[in-house]
């Protein structure tokens, strides 16, 4: 009787267990190994098949922006507990290709990948004063078979980029398809002559064949994600350049081709930097963001809204000390996906992956 009961107790416990809100992650990259100094700028996107893919930029010799700096991909069929070795997605050689900024286009199941590149002799002020031999080039890589193999890098700059712009990058993070079958990318941009940085988006109608370029934002904004609402309407999300350490939001009802002038978002406090922005699996108008909520590259949130960006109900820390970019995805199972660069000593020891349900983010601590 007494062992049946112990056994009772267990199983009870266990149920409970499985019933409570919780957050599993894992360590997806790892500054030092693999033949690259540092990884940063990550991206995650679930394929139609069910796979996360993991990219992020590998940077050869340095932590630093510029230099020899590819793009790497690790895959998981099991929702991020357990990862495949590293695969060079993109390599322009002792160039700089990066910002990764993924899509699944959903009927084919095509995952599009846009990129950014420039030499990597120069540096990003350089190439905003147009010094020569300084320039930020747009491409775009494919994979038919779940992300296992790339297509090589095809250059669309003359469709992503206005010849006034200087500095450009896509996303990093995500990017979109609508409802209608359109193809968002969130990108940001200098313009020359008035040493601005604006935020805006690509669109393709032709399941990337072709991009178009939307009006922009700013000036004050910079990178940027978009999500889709329910009516329709869209929402972007900016990192703010020297604009009061808030972030910037704007919102388009013609399919991301014109923007509202932005706002700033009081609740959402960063310290300039790169956040995420996604629409619930299963919950069309709430919204799920995350970036560092403080002044400085530490504490890495992510916040819950369920009116669609207005106010933020609810909010959970994922991480405590220093972290910096992040990138959310929705998963098939109504759960959420966050790969995020985290460490003890600072931001950039790891890229890791998480994954949770809304109810632990609306559980109270």
């Amino acid at each position: 009787m007494q062992t049946r009961r112990t056994f009772l107790t267990l199983a009870a416990a266990s149920c409970l267990e499985a019933r409570t809100p919780r957050i599993e992650k894992t360590e997806v990259f790892r500054s030092g190994e693999g033949g690259y100094h540092t990884y940063r700028i990550p991206a995650l996107i679930q394929t139609k098949k069910g796979t996360l893919l993991a990219f992020c930029e590998g940077r050869r010799n340095s932590r630093s922006d510029t230099g020899d700096i590819d793009i790497v991909l690790r895959r998981s069929r099991d929702k991020g507990r357990t990862w495949s070795p590293m695969a060079v997605v993109a390599d322009h050689g002792p160039d700089t290709i990066g910002n990764p900024c993924p899509v699944v286009e959903r009927t084919t199941g095509r995952i599009l990948l846009l990129l950014t590149g420039n030499p990597g002799n120069m540096k990003e002020n350089q190439i905003a004063e147009r010094e020569p031999g300084g320039t930020r080039t747009v491409w775009i890589s494919t994979s038919d078979d779940d992300g296992h193999t790339w297509s090589r890098s095809r250059e669309i700059t003359g469709e992503a980029k206005l010849p006034e712009w200087t500095w450009y990058a896509t996303g990093p993070g995500n990017g979109i398809q609508l409802r209608t079958g359109r193809l968002v990318i969130p990108c940001d941009h200098n313009e020359y002559a008035a040493r601005t940085h604006h935020s805006h988006v690509i669109y393709s109608d032709d399941r990337g064949e072709t991009w178009r370029i939307s009006s922009s934002t700013g000036p004050g904004t910079n990178e940027s994600a978009v999500a889709e609402l329910a009516g329709g309407s869209l929402v972007m999300n900016m990192r703010g350049h020297k604009i009061g350490k808030r972030r910037a939001v704007s919102r388009s009802t013609d399919g991301g081709v014109t923007w509202s002038p932005f706002a700033l978002d009081e609740a959402l406090v960063e310290p300039e930097c790169q956040g995420s922005l996604i629409t619930c699996p299963k919950h069309p108008d709430w919204l799920v963001f995350s970036n560092p909520a403080a002044l400085t590259r530490t504490s890495l949130t992510v916040r819950l809204s369920r009116d669609g960006g207005r106010a933020w109900q609810a909010s959970k820390q994922v991480h405590e000390g220093p972290a910096a970019y992040s990138s959310l995805a929705a998963l098939k199972d109504g759960s959420i996906g966050l790969l995020y660069e985290a460490g003890e000593r600072n931001p950039y020891d790891t890229i890791r992956c998480a994954r949770f349900g809304l109810d632990w983010i609306q559980k109270a601590d």
